[in-house]
C-alpha cells in the first residue's frame, strides 16, 4: 500500500489516450491518432495522486470532447451517493431484515442482460439476518462492482472478545465460466479474454458508461497466471488482499469489514494509433487498490457484549446449572425409585412359595 499526499507526483498511465481504442470504433482511430500528435501525448504521464484520483483537464479529450475534458479514476462520482436503496425491515418475517428489495427503484440489474448475474441478491454487507450459525454463504449486493457477490464461512475468530464468523470472497466467484459455470454471464468479450477463460477479473464497463474498467483482487490474487505474470511485482498474498466480513452469528451484524479491490483499465493494441501500435495483445493495467477497513470501536464493543454476549453467556450457565441440579435430583429419585421397586417384588416371591407349598 502506498502511503503520501495528494500533491505527490507520478508517472501514470494516460488515462484517455489508453481507453480510446474500446471506446471509439476503428474507423476513428486514425482521427485520434492525429489529436494525440497535437497535444504531444504518450501512452504514460506524469500526474499528481489529486489529478489522477478526481479528475484533471485532459489536452486529447479537451480536442475531441471540449464541452466535459476532464477525466479521472473516480471523477465525477467525488462525494455522489451511489443510489436509493430499499430494504425490508425484518418486521413481517425476521429472516428478511436488511435484504436488498429494490436500487435505484428497480428489482434487478440493468448491466449484464442475463436473469441470473442481474439479480440483486442479499444485504449490502453491512448486517445480515439474524442467526447464521449453520450458514456456510452469505450474499450482498456491491454497487461497486455492480453485481451481487458471495462469501463463504471460513473460520470462527473474535472482534474486541465478541465470537464472530469470518466470512471470505472465495475464488470460484471471480472463477471463469469454465470453473464456474454461474459466472458466465459477466464475460462480455471474449475475444480479450481468451473466450472467456480468464478468471480473477471482471469487467465492468456496463455500468461506467463503456469505460474498459476491469475490477480484481489487490495483485490480481486468484486471477489467471497470464495476467499475474504480466507485470513484475506482484504478489498476490491472501492474508493482505483478500475481502473479508466478520459477522456476529446471532445478530447478524457485520463487526469488523476488509474490502480490497484493484482497479484496472485495459488498452489493446490498435495499428492506427501509434502509441499502441507495439502493444501485442489486450493489457489490464493495475491503477490502484484499494483498502477499505471498518472495526466496530472499543465503546461499542462493550456496550454489545454488556446487551447480548454477557446476558447470553449467563443465561447458557445457568441452563447447564440447571441440567446439573436436574441430574443430581434424578439421582435420588432413582435409587428411591428402585428401592421402591424391591419392595414391592419381595412380598409377591413369599406368597408364592407359600402357595406352592400348600399344594
Amino acid at each position: 500500500m502506498s502511503m503520501g499526499l495528494e500533491t505527490d507526483t507520478l508517472t501514470a498511465l494516460n488515462l484517455a489516450a489508453a481507453a480510446a481504442p474500446s471506446l471509439l470504433p476503428e474507423k476513428l482511430h486514425g482521427m485520434v491518432n492525429n489529436a494525440l500528435k497535437k497535444v504531444n501525448a504518450s501512452l504514460f504521464q506524469i500526474k499528481t495522486v489529486k489529478e489522477l484520483l478526481w479528475g484533471y483537464e485532459d489536452p486529447l479529450l479537451k480536442k475531441l470532447t471540449p464541452k466535459d475534458p476532464i477525466i479521472g479514476i473516480f471523477y465525477p462520482y467525488n462525494g455522489t451517493a451511489d443510489g436509493y436503496y430499499n430494504v425490508f425491515t425484518g418486521k413481517d418475517d425476521i429472516s428478511n431484515v436488511g435484504i436488498i428489495d429494490r436500487w435505484r427503484n428497480e428489482k434487478k440489474l440493468p448491466f449484464w442482460n442475463d436473469s441470473y448475474c442481474d439479480m440483486i441478491n442479499g444485504t449490502d454487507g453491512s448486517s445480515f439476518p439474524p442467526f447464521l450459525h449453520n450458514e456456510n454463504k452469505v450474499f450482498f449486493f456491491s454497487s461497486d462492482i455492480c453485481r451481487s457477490i458471495y462469501a463463504e464461512y471460513e473460520q470462527k475468530i473474535s472482534v474486541n472478545g465478541i465470537p464472530v464468523h469470518r466470512f471470505v470472497i472465495p475464488p470460484e466467484a471471480l472463477a471463469s465460466y469454465v470453473e464456474n459455470p454461474d459466472n458466465h454471464c459477466y464475460c462480455k468479450d471474449p475475444t480479450i479474454s481468451h473466450n472467456c477463460t480468464f478468471k480473477g477479473i471482471l469487467g465492468i464497463s456496463a455500468c461506467k458508461e463503456s469505460k474498459p474498467i476491469y475490477i480484481s483482487l489487490p495483485h490480481f490474487l486468484y486471477a489467471s497466471d497470464e495476467i499475474v505474470n504480466s507485470f513484475n511485482g506482484m504478489r498476490p498474498n491472501k492474508e493482505e488482499h483478500e475481502t473479508f466480513l466478520d459477522v456476529e452469528p446471532v445478530t447478524g451484524f457485520t463487526l469488523r469489514i476488509a474490502k480490497r479491490i484493484q482497479i484496472n483499465l485495459m488498452f489493446k493494441p490498435s495499428e492506427k494509433i501509434e502509441i499502441l501500435r507495439n502493444i501485442k495483445e489486450p493489457t489490464y493495467f493495475p491503477l490502484l487498490w484499494l483498502n477499505e477497513t471498518a472495526t466496530v470501536d472499543d465503546e461499542t464493543a462493550k456496550l454489545f457484549k454488556e446487551s447480548l454476549i454477557d446476558p447470553t453467556t449467563a443465561l447458557g450457565i445457568s441452563q447447564l446449572t440447571l441440567m446439573c441440579l436436574g441430574g443430581l435430583l434424578l439421582i435420588p429419585c432413582a435409587i428411591g425409585l428402585c428401592i421402591s421397586l424391591c419392595m414391592t417384588s419381595r412380598p409377591k416371591k413369599a406368597e408364592s412359595y407359600k402357595n406352592d407349598n400348600a399344594r
